[in-house]
């Protein structure tokens, strides 16, 4: 495996402040602002350029530059007590070692099609990502034996660039992975380590690379190498781009290939966590390898079962992945051939059943081959055991056996390191390490009001001049006139009420649900005595027209002579903007067509930065909502048709501005939105503990890894219990 603490990034790189190079390489970096402000300090336009990517950052910073913190005084202190900080995070007792010290040599394997850290290692899209970028950052956290297993994309997901027509442009290029946090994986003998998967008529090659994230490792699988034919080196080009034959390639790329890549690490975990179905084909070669050590193919399948979680984010048919039976067939019939299996037999793993047909569905065969699944949410639970009763036959719906585990984030990512001070100072100096401890978040009553007040202004300011920085870069580029550029310097009011909408442009998700009536929301926003503005941002899926159309609609109604400068599009929605929209604006707004969004983590996001959600009752919301700490959208009742639905919550949201949200913001005592201050309080209060990744990797350690890696001991150890179980 690779060697963090080995070459430096920049040959210059002083001795004295060595560890940088370890440091940047580390994506602890991301989640400690303190870290950051280390390469910040160094040279802070640098900085800034490189898009605070440290090891870019190394590799281009001057010598001299190096050579002059070297010998500060004052910077060595803080280079002194962060890495003293850093070693001490890599080697304490954490949560997992307190708790289950029997079980620290299992493994645990998290596999994903993307991961979110950092926007310096590109290859996410957006919320499975960022979900699974926080999984991970928080497993390291509490201690967890844990490694992640995904895909390194040469070009990543699209870059969005909207041109002077309003139409969202994607732009790809290729990532360099030497400018990236990002080492090849190297065996014993200190050369790459290459696996090979047999694909019909050739052998294919995967290299594979490995990130640092806090304590866990991260590898991502690649096959962009000499080794390979040209199609296949493309095979890891993009995520999410291509056609059904890509897309099954990368996925069995993914789930055999990273079954293979464990193995030849030498990692052989007790629990398996799919997250989402693209890693399905995991199993399958789990049980492949069984079987070809002589077990049984009832009892391979059941141990695989056994020590096998699988979690659907998806709650609309549509989006979960399926592939045609004989595309299937055309790569894995040496697979179920070496099983022992018929045709038919396999394509079932894939199917309901008895309710075989021509396709293969990739959400089904991790169900058939997972003891254990859950949601993301309650209420997405609840939709998932309808959707899949078929696939548990004879099984009341109430009894189908997909539980709920609600999604959360990573606070220390997302947190304003302006809140995270006041906390320092009422909380206690222990909240950062006891983020799921509820009586903690009690004492937010503590914190004046008129401070908590100035932070939020604070970082509405900063928001808006990110926000005027990223309008005129992109009006420069599209040549817009020079009197229209000069005029974003008076766009957003800092004391106007502030809307954020910000997540991927799916049609279900309504991002122009507020414009159903323009003449109305017209009158809201130039309202001079209780203005409002709002912020948008969000990529459309490539192939996704309908998305694509509602950029360019909300784009051009931003520029409509009545809306300039209070409605803004945003282009190239990255982590990056994510934190700054989530932080610096009054209210979050997401208003999807109800029981169609999952969970939904944005809101989380602004929560714990004390924005009101101003929300559907779909997906987290209602198991957060409780009448003080944001605003509802509509009631739980959903109507049968989509227009008439969509025609109540617009409705329903433009009263709700105009009687509660609106008055409350804008209603002062003393110079102080008093009562709105209060919800903001509620919001750290039930939000920032309760939709922790802290929580969240507690409950599935808790209520699954620890069940997986139980049964591994009594089942991969002797299979006795597998052979009673099969019979």
């Amino acid at each position: 495996m690779s060697d963090f603490t080995g070459t430096p990034v920049n040959k210059y790189l002083p001795e004295r402040i060595g560890k940088l190079a370890e440091l940047s390489y580390n994506l602890w970096f991301s989640w400690h602002s303190q870290a950051r402000k280390l390469f910040k300090l160094i040279d802070a336009a640098l900085w800034e350029d490189v898009y605070c990517n440290p090891v870019l950052f190394l590799r281009r910073v001057c010598p001299q530059k190096l050579d002059t913190v070297a010998q500060d005084p004052q910077y060595l202190v803080q280079y002194d007590q962060l890495i003293a900080s850093f070693d001490q995070y890599m080697s304490a007792e954490k949560w997992f070692q307190k708790q289950y010290p029997w079980n620290t040599k299992h493994q645990i394997a998290y596999f994903s099609a993307e991961f979110a850290l950092h926007d310096s290692l590109p290859v996410y899209s957006g919320g499975l990502g960022v979900l699974a970028g926080d999984h991970s950052k928080a497993a390291s956290d509490l201690g967890l034996p844990f490694v992640g297993v995904g895909l390194l994309y040469k070009q990543g997901y699209i870059n969005q660039r909207v041109d002077n027509q309003c139409w969202q442009q994607a732009e790809y290029s290729n990532l360099d992975f030497s400018e990236m946090p990002v080492k090849p994986a190297v065996g014993d003998d200190g050369q790459d380590i290459i696996v090979s998967l047999t694909l019909p008529h050739r052998t294919l090659f995967i290299k594979i690379w490995q990130v640092q994230v806090g304590r866990i490792c991260l590898y991502l699988l690649d096959t962009d190498i000499d080794l390979n034919n040209s199609e296949d080196r493309l095979l890891t080009g993009q995520l999410y781009g291509g056609d059904n034959e890509m897309r099954i390639l990368q996925e069995i790329i993914l789930g055999i290939g990273g079954v293979k890549t464990l193995r030849a690490i030498g990692i052989n975990p007790s629990a398996w966590h799919i997250n989402e179905g693209h890693a399905a084909f995991l199993c399958v070669e789990r049980v492949r390898e069984l079987v070809a050590q002589g077990v049984a193919l009832t009892t391979a399948k059941e141990t695989v079962k056994a020590t096998t979680l699988f979690t659907t984010h998806t709650p609309v048919p549509a989006g979960h992945d399926i592939f045609d039976t004989n595309m299937v067939d055309h790569y894995l019939h040496q697979t179920y051939s070496d099983l022992g299996m018929e045709r038919a037999e396999f394509m079932e793993l894939g199917q309901a059943a008895g309710e075989g047909d021509d396709s293969f569905n990739m959400s089904l065969l991790a169900i058939n081959l997972s003891g254990y699944k859950n949601g993301v949410s309650k209420l997405h639970s609840a939709v998932s055991r309808k959707m899949f009763q078929h696939a548990f036959k004879y099984i009341p719906l109430e009894e189908v056996p997909i539980y709920a585990i609600t999604n959360g984030v990573h606070t220390k990512t997302w947190l304003a390191q302006e809140f995270a001070d006041l906390f320092n100072q009422y909380l206690g100096g222990n909240w950062a390490d006891n983020m799921a401890d509820a009586q903690i978040w009690q004492r937010v009553e503590d914190i004046p009001n008129d401070q908590l007040w100035a932070v939020h202004q604070n970082l509405k300011q900063k928001t808006i001049n990110y926000t005027r920085k990223v309008v005129k870069e992109q009006w420069l580029r599209n040549q817009e006139s020079l009197e229209t550029v000069l005029g974003i310097a008076d766009f957003l009011k800092p004391e106007a009420l502030t809307i954020g909408f910000a997540r991927r442009f799916a049609t279900y998700k309504r991002a122009d649900l507020i414009f159903t009536d323009k003449q109305r929301l017209e009158q809201l926003l130039n309202n001079n005595e209780r203005p409002v503005q709002i912020i948008f941002a969000g990529k459309a899926h490539p192939q996704d027209q309908q998305g694509k159309e509602m950029v360019k609609k909300i784009c051009r109604i931003s520029k409509e002579e009545q809306f300039k400068g209070k409605i803004l599009f945003l282009e190239n929605y990255n982590m990056q903007m994510a934190t700054h929209l989530v932080r610096g604006v009054d209210i979050w707004l997401n208003n999807p067509r109800r029981l169609e969004e999952a969970s939904g983590t944005s809101g989380m996001k602004a929560g714990i930065n004390a924005v009101l959600n101003f929300s559907i009752l779909d997906g987290w919301w209602p198991e957060a909502y409780n009448g003080q700490n944001g605003f509802a959208v509509g009631t739980e009742k959903t109507l049968a048709c989509t227009e008439e639905q969509d025609r109540a919550d617009a409705a329903y949201l433009y009263a709700l501005l105009e009687e509660v949200v609106i008055p409350t913001y804008y209603e002062r005592e003393q110079g102080l939105p008093l009562k709105w201050l209060a919800h903001m309080k509620a919001c750290w209060r039930t939000i920032t503990w309760q939709f922790s990744t802290e929580r969240m990797v507690q409950d599935y350690t808790e209520k699954f890894y620890m069940q997986c890696i139980n049964n591994y001991s009594k089942m991969i150890l002797d299979y006795k219990l597998a052979s009673e179980r099969t019979g």
